[in-house]
């Protein structure tokens, strides 16, 4: 690990969050690595946000593309970012390259045509699947699900908190710091069994997105 900054590897990174929350990192100056199953497709990615990045004046940055298993092996801090679908079978193709790191995982159980419903697995959520899958040397936490990607893609202020669950305290910490790093509060929120009920929050949130044509956060008040 860097004396400054974790590497932050961002498995996934192709889609609208991964590469949200990419953009929004490599300006507070970290190092990230673009994981993608199709080289082309990180190659692409990583050419986008050199671009966002250079057209808002930020031509000192460090991004790169790899696979998802050097993207593991090579990150201090790894970052899941892929569809339910595809959770399972991506952190257990990473299973040995994670041991003893910090996942955050923003997987969110949605199950389409209806994810506006709250459809919690049996596990009872996917941060729980995630520590299932990887065993207990992996510290993961569960982090970003009720964050709209639209604005993080977007250059604004992010007037919204981030819940932040896990088992451990310190893995949790790290995490916030990130959140700090993007412009967002992040709060302890408890183990990684809470995260069902922040999971279940982005549901209820694309239901009000749906219904006030809005892309919807949720803040935390009387904390100082």
């Amino acid at each position: 690990m860097s004396a400054l900054k974790p590497i932050i590897g961002v498995l996934g990174g192709t889609g609208g969050l991964g590469t949200g929350l990419a953009s929004r990192w490599l300006q507070a100056g970290y190092q990230v690595i673009i994981g993608s199953r199709s080289i082309d497709k990180g190659t692409a990615a990583v050419d986008k946000l050199t671009t966002v990045m250079a057209e808002r004046g930020n031509n000192d940055i460090s991004v790169s593309a790899s696979d998802y298993a050097a993207t593991a092996r090579e990150a201090d801090i790894v970052v899941l970012t892929v569809p339910f679908s595809h959770q399972a079978s991506t952190l257990a193709a990473v299973r040995e390259q994670l041991q003893g790191k910090t996942l955050i995982d923003t997987t969110v159980p949605l199950v389409p045509p209806k994810v506006s419903r709250v459809q919690l697995p049996q596990q009872g959520s996917a941060g729980q699947i995630a520590q299932e899958i990887l065993g207990e040397s992996v510290h993961v936490v569960s982090a970003f699900q009720n964050v709209p990607a639209p604005h993080l893609q977007a250059e604004q202020k992010m007037d919204c908190d981030v819940l932040v669950c896990g088992n451990s305290k310190e893995a949790r910490s790290s995490a916030i710091e990130l959140v700090a790093a993007i412009g967002m509060r992040g709060l302890h929120a408890g183990p990684i069994e809470n995260s069902a009920a922040v999971e279940a929050m982005t549901s209820l949130l694309i239901f009000v997105n749906k219904q006030h044509g809005c892309h919807a956060g949720i803040r935390i008040t009387g904390i100082e």
